[in-house]
């Protein structure tokens, strides 16, 4: 008896798992459905772009602050500046 309803139990959660998936599926193929992953596909991309325009950014400022700290290192004092010439 025991075993009959452990059949049981699991035949029906796997009927239940089947019709979700099914259901998913099909409102993927539906119009709605690809209409709806077009929209994710272009806030995916959005957001993506967003990322990489910061990261750019970031690294655009970085290179420029380390360029402004060679340049200030390769300047000489006021004092010598006098006598180079």
């Amino acid at each position: 008896m025991m075993g009959r309803a452990l059949w049981f139990t699991a035949g029906a959660a796997a009927g239940v798992y089947g019709a979700v998936k099914a259901r998913r599926a099909a409102y993927r193929l539906s119009g709605p459905g690809i209409i709806d992953q077009a929209a994710a596909l272009g806030v995916g991309w959005r957001a993506f772009s967003a990322d990489l325009r910061d990261g750019m950014q970031e690294r655009q400022d970085d290179v420029v602050r380390r360029l402004d700290q060679a340049e200030a290192a390769r300047q000489l004092p006021p004092y010598l500046e006098d006598q180079t010439g």
